[in-house]
């Protein structure tokens, strides 16, 4: 099992990062490198939250064969001292420890190289190629050369801030000689580790605080149906306003990019970049463009005003932005109309006395194996209006603790003797037994929870829309990338936070014992003592002050009171928009239901009179058939008869026809009349046959 487990996670490591990429992204529409980028951030940061419990675990049993050493050597040098008085109860093997390799044991040499591709690798994605790749992906320009420009131009003020804080700790070890007798390259490196490490844990503590609070929150107001309705309400209100507002943007922006078409025609000089923001808009704005335009009309530089190419690239960059939050805001409406639907539907089928779960909007037909045998009505009922609701009460005092626990290990982990960290408990009782894998799975539970916290803010989070995380594909390049920026960034620190936790980090811990891999590559905080001895143990102790903050919502009531709408449960305009959003899904509601009763009463329709309309259809066919066949025959009869009244009263006529019969030898009467009316409804004869006497006989008769 040597390197087994590090192989195995590699590789789960980076299937979890790829759904999770095709959750938010978009594999068809966006650019390769935009998602090769984020994927790349995301594997890289994930990797280290995997793979730390198994350099933890291993690390401990570096740990026991060091102390095996030591101590065979200090009681080498007992005995032989004491050799006259020693005795077999005090041998030195009877004191020696006997250490287990754990299962997940990685050999040495590994770890250090691995842990320096990926922190190394990180890091330069973050500062250097995110960014740039990020404002490249936004940019409006038409040639690569311009997005280049303006993206070096926006990125001007992420690496002016690196470079103030690293040239600010690189001009206080300067002015402190006697910290380190002189800089190396080693150094530098820890400067700037240091440096990167700091700013991530200012916004490290920010996002910790609020999501050890909101987490188990969210999991209990999940479990209050009448509050999440509720809100569900209020989101629909406010949606549907960024909803009209996006419409109202691309309808702008659309128009503008009419204007600009009829303007610029086929031989401008800027027409290609027209057909290139002309691309970016929907199909049937595309279609309406295309047949209002001219392209054979010439343009005459001296009489009309042409727009510049900076106007176009920035009427590109609206373009852009306008079209996906169009798509976004329409995909997450639908998306939000479901959620109410379902929600309304569970609240009626709470005090249903057959227990079996009913929906208004959905067919009730079972899809599949799974909703056909399993999830039934009444299981379904069960769940969604007995069990749910408990299930999430206990998983919210489950995360309570969970948090409490680290609130409190935050504010104790520099407590050596005695040990106060409840997670440094934890893991020094499971090493005294060599059970590692209690040791991974606790580390691996921890940090992972430390992990939701941030990372599902950064995922919730948003700075109005120019960073905005949503799912089935509705993210844009920026915000995917600046994802991946804010992970880089987030995670180091928050390891190196966990392995100050667990007694792991002998710079905060001040203990001699053996370091981690990843705590190696880090180099020594010590050259840094004011940070290492201060802000890295301090700092973190704000978050109890966020903790607090977060659970009176006080920055969603100071957003409210600035005039951005939150949900706020006892106020006017949170009480206006529910009402404004229950009447939004109802209407929404009423015009699904039109749409089903409409295609319910279309498919009764067709299955009941369908086949009945067919068979009519059918059968008048063949009795109009029959009745000109009958019609035919009928005339042909009275005709015969006629001719035979003639012949016996009419001389005159007869031989009329006589010298028409000599002049024409074919014989109209036998091919006229010879037809027997059984054979003409049985349909011996063919059609054209019958046509072909009907127009005979006519010729005869004009004769």
């Amino acid at each position: 099992m040597s390197g087994a487990a590090l192989g195995i996670e590699i590789v789960v490591v980076f299937f979890l990062a790829l759904f999770l990429l095709h959750r938010y992204g978009d594999f068809k529409k966006q650019h390769k490198m935009v998602l090769f980028g984020t994927l790349l951030a995301w594997y890289l940061c994930f990797l280290i939250v995997f793979i730390l419990p198994l350099d933890v675990s291993t690390t401990i049993y570096k740990q026991c064969k060091i102390d095996n050493e030591e101590h065979s050597t200090n009681s080498a040098v007992t005995v032989h001292s004491n050799q006259s008085t020693r005795n077999d109860s005090t041998t030195p093997a009877g004191l020696r420890k006997e250490c287990y390799k754990p299962w997940s044991y990685i050999p040495d040499g590994i770890m250090p190289i691995f842990w320096r591709v990926v922190y190394w690798t990180s890091q330069c994605l973050t500062w250097l190629l995110l960014p740039f790749m990020q404002s490249y992906a936004r940019s409006g320009g038409f040639s690569i050369t311009g997005k280049i420009k303006t993206a070096l131009i926006e990125n001007a003020i992420y690496y002016g801030t690196y470079l103030l804080i690293f040239g600010s700790l690189l001009i206080y070890v300067a002015v402190h000689p006697n910290l380190i007798g002189h800089l190396d390259w080693y150094q530098l490196q820890t400067i700037g580790i240091t440096a990167a490490n700091t700013w991530g844990l200012f916004l490290l503590v920010l996002l910790l605080g609020y999501g050890l609070v909101e987490i188990p929150r969210s999991y209990w107001n999940a479990s209050r149906r009448g509050h999440l309705l509720m809100k569900t309400y209020f989101k629909a209100a406010k949606l549907m306003t960024e909803k009209a507002d996006a419409e109202e943007s691309l309808e702008d922006a659309m128009e503008e990019v009419r204007k600009v078409s009829e303007c610029i025609k086929y031989n401008h000089p800027l027409r290609k970049n027209i057909d290139t923001i002309l691309k970016k808009c929907p199909t049937e704005y595309q279609e309406k463009m295309g047949r209002n335009m001219d392209d054979y009309e010439d343009f005459d530089e001296k009489q009309n005003v042409y727009p510049s190419e900076k106007s176009l690239v920035k009427l590109h960059k609206q373009v852009i932005y306008a079209v996906q939050r169009h798509n976004r805001t329409r995909v997450q409406w639908q998306i939000l109309l479901e959620t109410a639907f379902h929600l309304e539907d569970v609240a009626k089928n709470e005090t249903s006395g057959t227990h079996q779960f009913v929906r208004s909007c959905t067919p009730q037909e079972p899809e599949g194996f799974i909703s056909r045998y399993l999830y039934t009505p009444t299981v379904e009922w069960y769940w969604e209006c007995l069990l749910r609701q408990w299930c999430y009460r206990i998983l919210a005092v489950m995360l309570t603790l969970f948090s409490v626990a680290v609130v409190w290990s935050e504010c104790t982990f520099f407590s050596t003797q005695p040990v106060l960290s409840l997670f440094a408990v934890f893991i020094q009782l499971a090493e005294k037994t060599y059970n590692y894998l209690y040791i991974e799975m606790a580390c691996f539970l921890t940090i992972f929870f430390l992990c939701t916290c941030v990372y599902s803010t950064v995922f919730r989070i948003r700075v109005f829309n120019y960073y905005y995380l949503a799912s089935h594909h509705q993210t844009d390049a920026y915000s995917l990338q600046f994802s991946g920026m804010l992970f880089c960034r987030l995670t180091p620190p928050l390891c190196l936070n966990f392995l100050g936790l667990i007694h792991m980090d002998s710079a905060i811990s001040h203990q001699n014992r053996e370091q981690t891999a990843y705590t190696s590559i880090m180099g020594s905080m010590r050259v840094l003592s004011f940070i290492a001895d201060g802000f890295y143990i301090y700092y973190p102790m704000l978050i109890v002050l966020l903790c607090i903050a977060t659970y009176f919502s006080l920055g969603t009531r100071c957003l409210n009171l600035l005039g951005f709408q939150q949900f706020v449960g006892d106020n006017d305009m949170t009480s206006d928009l529910i009402d404004e959003g229950k009447e939004l899904i109802r209407r929404e509601k009423r015009k699904r239901q039109r749409v089903e009763d409409g295609e319910n009463r279309r498919r009764e329709w067709k299955e009941r009179y369908g086949n009945q309309r067919e068979d009519y259809t059918r059968n008048r066919n063949v009795q109009s058939s029959e009745m000109k066949e009958t019609n035919y025959s009928d005339t042909n009869n009275s005709n015969r008869q006629a001719m035979k009244y003639t012949r016996s009263n009419n001389r005159p006529e007869r031989d009329r026809i006589e010298l028409l019969q000599e002049a024409e030898p074919m014989d109209f009467n036998a091919e006229t009349f010879a037809d027997d009316p059984l054979d003409a409804e049985a349909g011996r004869h063919p059609a054209v046959g019958r046509y072909l006497s009907m127009s005979r006989s006519r010729i005869f008769d004009d004769v």
